[in-house]
């Protein structure tokens, strides 16, 4: 990498939206491994409230040309995230990229092939890897305790019933609709568990008046051993059913969707107060099993706490010590695969 003497990582930011503000920013301040220099406002400059320090650059070619920035945060609309990823690494720079990485697995190999080609490092910013509740879901899977697992359901619901300000989620364009939102974040859990699907069947939705993008999807996912997973998301739900439902031979396990990491940020939360991270009470997960006798036993499932800081750890050791980044090339090249069938 090529970073100053006492290993401490520039990074710049390419918006400063809700992304940048809530998912980016206080976690590449907070670390000590990173120097949050600089983030591109075209419009409003609102980032020196939050960081007198910092530089507010009016484009993205300004912040590109910034020689110290080491690491570039892709965190602009979809659409662009194939175009902005490319000229960062054509600058010589590491890239953190947003969901979904690109609109096609043939841009993602492209610049894969770049940023191998300039020896830089692409990261995927997968942060519901790092959710509590999701944290739950893997240790009741590690416990053994649902036995052979059968059937899994995961879901991430909504209620916006019109038409939503931002372009390049609710125009016909490339990576746009819900399935590009949040089918990148259902997806990646699914396939940090199990991998690639030995086959896949996509439904997709649209039920708002005048939608000219989907707002609804379900995807369902085969693999060895008769385990069937299930992805599925709307934008018209109004009481939402449980995020994780997981059935096995010995038992099942539910979980509301209870990481309470964006809600804190929004309101202004900082990561190192008391309770960052922490679910409200009463969002634990309940495991049900049944023995050889059919006695069945309940126990509440306490959740870890959430932390995103955990990827940007990942990201630091793998500048500056070489760990192998969690969410990989194959993983995404696999969700992109499956996001662009038809």
């Amino acid at each position: 990498m090529d970073s100053t003497s006492n290993n401490i990582v520039t990074a710049g930011l390419l918006a400063y939206g809700m992304s940048g503000k809530v998912f980016h920013a206080p976690f590449l301040n907070t670390h000590d491994g990173f120097n949050l220099k600089a983030v591109v406002e075209r419009s409003k400059k609102n980032a020196e409230n939050d960081y007198p320090e910092i530089i507010s650059y009016n484009s993205v070619d300004e912040l590109l040309n910034d020689a110290a920035i080491e690491l570039v945060v892709v965190n602009t609309p979809n659409n662009l995230h194939y175009e902005h990823a490319k000229a960062a690494l054509e600058k010589g720079k590491h890239i953190l990229v947003e969901k979904p990485f690109t609109a096609t697995s043939d841009q993602a190999k492209e610049l894969f092939d770049l940023a191998d080609k300039v020896r830089k490092q692409i990261f995927f910013y997968q942060n519901r890897r790092w959710d509590s509740d999701f944290a739950s879901v893997k240790k009741v899977l590690a416990s053994g305790k649902l036995g052979k697992l059968n059937e899994m359901h995961l879901r991430y619901d909504r209620y916006r019933n019109v038409i939503g300000p931002k372009a390049f989620k609710e125009k016909a364009i490339q990576a746009s609709g819900l399935l590009y939102d949040l089918g990148p974040h259902l997806l990646d859990q699914v396939i940090s568990i199990f991998g690639k699907p030995l086959s896949y069947h996509k439904i997709l939705g649209k039920n708002r008046k005048d939608t000219a993008v989907d707002d609804y999807f379900s995807i369902q996912l085969n693999y060895e051993d008769s385990v069937n997973v299930f992805v599925t998301s709307s934008m018209l739900v109004v009481n939402p059913q449980a995020a994780f439902v997981l059935h096995g031979v010995n038992g099942s396990f539910i979980k509301q969707r209870a990481d309470s990491q964006e809600e804190q940020l929004l309101a202004g939360m900082k990561l190192t107060d008391e309770g960052y991270g922490i679910e409200a009470k009463g969002k634990d997960g309940l495991l049900t099993t049944i023995d050889s006798e059919g006695l069945k036993t309940e126990e509440i499932i306490p959740s870890e706490k959430g932390s995103y800081l955990l990827l940007f750890d990942a990201i630091y050791l793998a500048l500056t010590e070489n760990i192998a980044y969690p969410v990989t090339r194959a993983d995404v090249l696999i969700q992109l695969e499956i996001l662009e069938s038809k």
